[in-house]
């Protein structure tokens, strides 16, 4: 287990900042932890990469105690904090060779991060120089430097412009195949262009730890169909798992089933029974984005 929260609490005064979390996360498994600012999402990183105490609880990271084992912790684990602290003065093989020091490794491997992070066309530069995108790639390269099994990543797209952000993604998800990446993020979009699964928080606590096949699947669905002549409500009310019918135009109606299951066939039958004509039929599962509106309201 590389990462394993048990009942962890964080109080600030009056403020419960995390209130009795547990999780797990395997590796190799990208898992978004996603929530509106403020969840406590940062908190939560903090305290895994040893920057803060929990006020209750425990933690492991790699097997290593995030209390008792803090420099083990470190070795382990590489962190981008969503507030990437660079020195931009340095040029990026400066910056990276004395970081390198700092861990202890051999300067091959500054080269291989600089590869692997696409870095090598920016790296005669200063950091100061270097776009937002750059910028995050060489907080990247650093978290990477001691080949650590485990990176944790708060908001590491945040700033980003559309291709900035498929370089990221795509980073991302290569380090992912190898190693354990717990992320951080309020963009669901992020979690579905990167992750295997999610675990949202909301107000301090989780509100679901699942992979995103299972998230959308409890969820319902809308079916859209369009008759050739008005259907009274009431008839499509008795479709089996019907929540709610509308009439959205003349004779077209958005039926939303409580199931993720494809429930087209049934309005199909329902139309030859009673003698319809269907001139469109369309499913649209409820979007991630929604659930997390749901589950975070």
């Amino acid at each position: 287990m590389s990462i394993e929260v048990k009942n962890i609490s964080k109080i600030y005064g009056n403020q419960k900042a995390l209130n009795q979390v547990s999780f797990k996360v395997n590796k190799p498994e990208i898992v978004g932890f996603l929530g509106p600012n403020g969840a406590g999402k940062s908190t939560m990183m903090k305290i895994l990469t040893t920057y803060l105490d929990a006020s209750e609880g425990d933690a492991t990271v790699n097997g290593f105690d995030v209390k008792k084992e803090t420099k083990k912790v470190q070795q382990s684990v590489g962190y981008l904090p969503e507030h990437n602290p660079l020195y931009l003065e340095q040029y990026v093989r400066e910056y990276l060779g004395f970081n390198a020091q700092v861990y202890g490794v051999s300067k091959s491997r500054i080269d291989e991060v600089i590869q692997l992070t696409g870095l090598s066309p920016e790296a005669h530069k200063k950091i100061g120089q270097l776009s937002k995108g750059y910028r995050q790639r060489v907080g990247l390269a650093n978290a990477l430097l001691h080949n650590p099994d485990v990176l944790i990543l708060d908001e590491p797209t945040t700033g980003l412009d559309p291709n900035q952000l498929v370089d990221i993604r795509n980073l991302i998800r290569n380090i992912g195949q190898e190693k354990t990446v717990f992320l951080s993020t309020h963009i669901m979009q992020e979690v579905e262009a990167m992750c295997d699964r999610v675990i949202i928080i909301n107000k301090g606590e989780i509100v679901a730890n699942k992979t995103l096949k299972d998230l959308r699947d409890e969820k319902e669905q809308v079916v859209i169909v369009e008759f050739d002549y008005r259907v009274e409500d009431a008839f499509l009310l008795k479709l089996p798992k019907v929540k709610s019918v509308k009439n959205t135009h003349d004779f077209i109606y958005e039926i939303t089933f409580e199931t993720s299951e494809d429930m087209r066939s049934h309005v199909f039958d329902f139309a030859h029974d009673n003698q319809l004509k269907i001139l469109q039929l369309n499913q649209k599962n409820a979007s991630l984005e929604s659930l997390f509106r749901e589950l975070t309201s």
